[in-house]
């Protein structure tokens, strides 16, 4: 059950639908193959980042990098801020560090698209709630069901957008604008959860 649970909260978090739309100008301006490449680089990256913090769990914040988890709660909500005001104002062009090679934009898609305060808190969850191995084996099923999902999302693209062209443009743009406030709001909580967990400490 806590297997389940672990894997259900990543795989949401990670919320494929949501990053298909920030990723629609890479969807519409790379074939299948170069899609799929690309995304299989960025799981494989946010996967041994999931597996790193996973194993070892806040420990990585308090001994090795010597700072609270609230900080790192803070400024991750302020980059997701950021990205969330850009696309409510310029929409899906918002992205722009997604535009380049295969190389740099899987690493781009990884970090902060995959890899986040929410991932790798739910990957340091299933650490404390699961053996080691367990968990690992949650990450590993969360991200692989992740990318199968946008891979399906790239391919319903390619076979509709021919036929609905208009209908797709203006869907992306309304649903990536609805989903930026989301994000906001989301960003909001995140840093108001390291705020408060830092003023309890005084």
């Amino acid at each position: 059950m806590e297997f389940i649970k672990s894997t259900a909260l990543l795989l949401m978090l990670l919320n494929p639908f949501l990053i298909i739309i920030y990723l629609i100008d890479v969807v519409q301006r790379m074939d299948r193959r170069q899609f799929t490449r690309v995304i299989f680089r960025a799981a494989l990256i946010a996967m041994i980042v999931f597996w790193f913090f996973a194993i070892l769990g806040d420990v990585v914040f308090i001994s090795v990098v010597q700072a609270e988890f609230a900080s790192f709660q803070i400024f991750g909500g302020i980059v997701f801020l950021l990205i969330g005001l850009q696309f409510v104002f310029r929409g899906p062009t918002a992205i722009e560090i997604l535009r380049g090679d295969s190389k740099q934009l899987a690493g781009a898609i990884a970090m902060p698209l995959l890899i986040g305060p929410g991932t790798i808190s739910a990957s340091v969850i299933a650490g404390k709630k699961l053996a080691p191995l367990a968990a690992c084996a949650s990450v590993f099923l969360a991200v692989s069901i992740s990318i199968l999902i946008m891979i399906s999302l790239k391919i319903l693209h390619d076979f509709t957008l021919p036929k609905r062209e208009a209908l797709i443009q203006r869907y992306i743009e309304i649903a990536g604008r609805i989903t930026a406030l989301f994000v906001g709001t989301i960003s909001i909580e995140m840093i108001m959860k390291g705020i408060r967990a830092w003023a309890e400490k005084f």
